[in-house]
């Protein structure tokens, strides 16, 4: 299915975190990263196709700048945004020997040593980019498909492991068709998919061969983490692990949370990362259907952070936004546009008025029209919907964008 395609597109390419500003600016905010910490020397500026410069940064420092909606305090007149860099090139220092040059001659001694030829074909059945999660290497399921890799166990394991840096080693295959998306991810060395790992400076822990980790999200979650949420009530209809919930407690200062999640392996990563986070005594966790959940008129804001539509989660979102006052809804949706349609924006980027910014607006205000429906049917009253922003998350694929529509919900 076009998910599966798009998930193994994305693991063959590496993806990091940018400041994107203006070309006159760009040393000035490469001098405020670097005073703070936050720049990624591990590769380089990157000039844009329309001009702009892409900084590089680590997520874990960004997050306590509050220069994004205040770009004046790095260099006047400036703009920026937080985006996605594909494939950025490594810097001069990070590049002496790439973990990829570093595996495949392990490898390939190891093969030569057991009796065995190195061939192209073995070179080309390594892996050219995994996933990190803490002391674990994630590889994607097209390498090490050779039938010499079999008679090799466990020490082609134990090889890859220390090329790469990591004590436990695993392989990801297609996600699974049930109601769980659970992933299907083989051990290969090590006794258990228990990882965890720092994201956006909030801890998770997770077992790998029960759950995704989202890291594509990261984008969306420093915008949440920029909220000021101080004193609010957050309902989270599909928390998982707490992609969304923990940056609205940690970051954006949530009074409280609820956190509704139906897929119990997630619920019990959800549960530490509460305790290791120590936000667990200011959030609630239903466990099942959220179109179930037994709450009413006491949220001031609600995310559904479900793709590719989290359409189903709109009439408890509406019956637990307040009745008095309303709040606001984050509404996650993965929106098709026309082949036609010229390129839009990249990762992290606003809504543009030109090219697919008017499917996308096609869309937010008939969502707009259907929230407001639904708020009448659950309060009983007249309400009005406002569309405050149009978020592009990221793209799966040419057509199709993850989309976030803030929309601002208020009784009449």
């Amino acid at each position: 299915d076009w998910f599966y395609l798009a998930h193994q597109r994305m693991e063959a390419e590496t993806e990091t975190v940018a400041i994107v500003t203006q070309p006159q600016f760009a040393q000035q905010y490469r001098q405020y990263l670097e005073e703070h910490g936050a720049l990624d020397t591990a590769y380089r500026l990157q000039k844009q196709l329309d001009g702009s410069v892409a900084l590089p940064v680590l997520c874990d420092k960004l997050y306590k700048l509050r220069f994004l909606s205040q770009p004046d305090t790095v260099a006047q007149g400036s703009k920026c945004k937080v985006s996605g860099i594909k494939n950025p090139v490594p810097s001069k220092k990070s590049s002496v020997k790439s973990s990829h040059r570093l595996l495949q001659e392990d490898v390939q001694a190891l093969v030569e040593r057991s009796g065995g030829s190195w061939t192209e074909r073995l070179r080309d059945d390594l892996p050219r980019v995994w996933k990190r999660h803490g002391d674990m290497a994630v590889l994607n399921e097209r390498c090490f498909q050779a039938e010499i890799w079999k008679t090799m166990e466990p020490n082609v394991w134990q090889v890859v492991a220390a090329a790469l840096g990591v004590r436990r080693v695993a392989r990801a295959g297609r996600v699974s068709a049930d109601d769980f998306r659970t992933p299907a991810v083989t051990l290969l060395l090590g006794d258990n998919g228990w990882v965890q790992q720092v994201d956006n400076g909030i801890r998770y822990t997770f077992d790998v061969t029960k759950c995704m980790f989202s890291s594509g999200n990261i984008t969306e979650k420093l915008r949440i983490s920029s909220f000021d949420c101080t004193g609010e009530v957050v309902v989270d209809l599909f928390a998982g692990l707490g992609y969304f919930t923990l940056p609205y407690l940690v970051h954006a200062g949530a009074a409280f949370v609820y956190a509704c999640e139906w897929n119990p392996w997630a619920v019990a990563s959800l549960r530490k990362n509460l305790e290791l986070n120590k936000v667990a005594e200011r959030c609630e966790i239903y466990q099942g259907d959220s179109r179930q959940l037994p709450l009413c008129s006491l949220a001031d804001r609600v995310n559904l952070g479900l793709v590719p539509s989290s359409e189903e989660g709109w009439p408890s979102a509406c019956r637990v936004l307040r009745g008095d006052r309303g709040g606001k809804l984050h509404i996650h949706h993965n929106v098709s546009t026309y082949p036609h349609s010229p390129a839009g924006p990249r990762s992290g980027e606003s809504m543009q008025p030109r090219g697919k910014a008017a499917a996308w607006q096609g869309w937010a205000q008939a969502a707009a029209f259907q929230v407001r429906d639904l708020l009448r049917e659950q309060h009983g009253r007249p309400w009005r919907t406002e569309i405050v922003h149009i978020e592009h998350v990221k793209s799966y694929a040419p057509h199709i964008d993850h989309l976030v529509l803030d929309l601002d919900c208020r009784p009449c």
